[in-house]
């Protein structure tokens, strides 16, 4: 439920102030600045998985909407941030080891498939024995594979789902348009397919969800585009070592600003067009950022591992079994709840990882 907040700025300072401190605490000096590589992708994760979550709280579990605020506005970039990486992990990889299209849907969709369901699993049993909540067979069997038409995020089983079912097209779609020789050609296609279908078949969604697709579906192709880009010749690396020193860290700052400015003038309540055009700028400023600065947070690193899992469970335990806000402050209850996300992510890791090593093994 709802919760309401009394001094709502002391509350966002308790809890951004220890924030602050471990990502600074835990940077260190980056031995390979300016590559896309693991560290960075994990680092945008971490980022990501953070503005969801504040977006969540601050803008629908506070009835005053003031909590985590400014930290609360970016929600909608951190979508972006994980589809643009998906689109960028999946063409680099399939750069490196082509599969066809069967082996691609093994490897990829038991790994997106297993936590879901895990979490899907613990959610419903607690609603069962905990609220006595009973759900109708067509909600379950479309939550099992992976289709949620609607995203209301108070009356849903788990509405942040919406996006799961989102990156499922796209892992379903890749491997039947991507072309290895022509990977700039594939992202064209992947734009061009996602366009077309948002645009003339009338999805089974409902409109709110629709809405979502449509500000968000520009940013796996992208992803797509640069990892192309990342391929090629001449790198976005070989670009930055040709900088001059100075006009980079002019350009470091411009990109603090633009994601300030954009963060906050986001568009949001305005038209669709200008919403969608802010939130792939402010999520192309943060990309450009982590590559151009050579530091690199611990902390984040740590975060962008579990950060499925923790969107997997962050707003049912947040909205339907909040145990920490009713007896903490809010700034000490959210410290508390990104320990819980992070220890629960990581069992669910463990266990995703168990049951696929002891299949392999029994092959």
């Amino acid at each position: 439920m709802e919760i309401s907040i009394s001094n709502p700025f002391l509350q966002t300072i308790i809890f951004a102030i220890p924030l602050l401190v471990t990502i600074l605490v835990t940077a260190q000096k980056d031995n390979s600045p300016h590559e896309m590589n693991i560290d960075h992708t994990n680092q945008l994760k971490g980022l990501a998985i953070m503005m969801v979550i504040f977006s969540h709280i601050g803008y629908f579990l506070d009835a005053g909407n003031r909590f985590l605020y400014p930290l609360s506005v970016a929600g909608g970039v951190g979508v972006n941030i994980f589809l643009f990486l998906s689109g960028y992990g999946l063409t680099i990889s399939e750069l490196k080891y082509h599969h066809n299209p069967i082996k691609f849907y093994l490897k990829r969709l038991k790994r997106v498939f297993l936590p879901m369901w895990i979490v899907l699993i613990f959610f419903l049993l607690l609603d069962i024995f905990l609220l006595n909540i009973n759900y109708p067979f067509k909600t379950l069997f479309y939550l099992a594979v992976g289709f949620v038409p609607d995203a209301d995020i108070y009356t849903t089983f788990n509405s942040p789902l919406w996006y799961f079912t989102f990156i499922l097209f796209y892992y379903l779609i890749f491997p039947l348009v991507f072309w290895r020789k022509a990977p700039v050609l594939s992202a064209a296609m992947m734009l061009i397919v996602s366009y077309l279908i948002l645009k003339y078949i009338e999805l089974p969604v409902v409109e709110d969800v629709l809405k979502l697709y449509k500000i968000h579906y520009v940013a796996f192709p992208l992803g797509m585009l640069f990892a192309s880009w990342q391929n090629s010749t001449y790198k976005f690396t070989d670009i930055v070592k040709k900088i001059n020193p100075v006009f980079r860290y002019v350009l470091v700052a411009s990109l603090f600003w633009i994601i300030s400015y954009t963060s906050i003038h986001s568009g949001i309540g305005e038209t669709l067009r200008k919403e969608h055009i802010l939130s792939l700028v402010t999520m192309g400023a943060f990309v450009l950022l982590i590559l151009l600065i050579p530091i690199k947070s611990k902390f984040l690193i740590f975060l962008g591992v579990y950060s499925y899992e923790i969107y997997l469970i962050q707003w049912p335990l947040l909205y339907r079994y909040d145990f920490l806000y009713k007896y903490f402050p809010a700034g000490i209850a959210t410290i508390l709840y990104m320990i819980v996300f992070i220890a629960m992510s990581f069992c669910i890791q463990k266990g995703v990882n168990y049951i696929l090593s002891s299949r392999s093994k029994t092959r």
